[in-house]
C-alpha cells in the first residue's frame, strides 16, 4: 500500500517538474536580446539611434524576432513612404515582452492608424520581417509566413 503511493507520488513531481520546465523552455528559454547593430541590420540598415529599441530574437525558431522602438527624420519619412506590406499580421510576443502589443498592434493596423511595410523579405526561408510605423515615429517588428509557406 506504501509503495503504491510512493510510486503515485514520483509520477506527480515527475509531471509537474516536467511540465514547469515545457513551461520555462516555450516562454523564457531560448530568448536573445539583439543589439541594437544587430537590430538595425535585422532591419534592412534603419537607423536606430536614440531609439529606445526593446527587442528579442531566438535562434530555436525564425518567427520568433519581435522590436519595438522609435524611428525619427528621414527613417521616418522612408517608412511611411514604402509600399504597404500586403498582410501584415502581427504575432503575440510572450506576456514578458510588454512593449509589444499584438492585437492592439492589428486593430490600429486595420483601422489605418499605424501602416505596414515589408522591413526583410524571406530574413528566413519563408519569413518576412514586417514593420508597424505610427506617424508619430512608433515603429514594431516581427517577423511572419509569407506566401511560401502559407496553405
Amino acid at each position: 500500500m506504501i509503495r503504491g503511493r510512493v510510486v503515485g507520488l514520483v509520477l506527480v513531481l515527475s509531471a509537474m517538474v516536467a511540465g514547469g520546465a515545457m513551461y520555462w523552455l516555450q516562454v523564457y528559454a531560448f530568448y536573445d536580446t539583439p543589439t541594437e547593430a544587430e537590430a538595425a541590420l535585422a532591419l534592412g540598415g534603419v537607423p536606430l539611434a536614440g531609439s529606445r529599441l526593446e527587442a528579442i530574437d531566438s535562434g530555436s525558431s525564425p518567427i520568433r524576432f519581435r522590436a519595438c522602438f522609435r524611428l525619427e527624420g528621414e527613417a521616418l519619412a522612408d517608412a511611411l513612404a514604402a509600399p504597404a506590406h500586403p498582410d501584415p499580421t502581427p504575432l503575440n510576443a510572450p506576456y514578458w515582452f510588454e512593449c509589444f502589443e499584438a492585437v492592439q498592434i492589428g486593430a490600429d493596423l486595420q483601422s489605418g492608424a499605424a501602416r505596414a511595410v515589408m522591413a526583410t523579405r524571406d530574413i528566413a526561408d519563408g519569413v518576412d520581417r514586417v514593420l508597424a510605423v505610427y506617424p508619430d515615429g512608433r515603429a514594431f517588428a516581427w517577423h511572419q509566413l509569407n506566401e511560401t509557406w502559407r496553405d
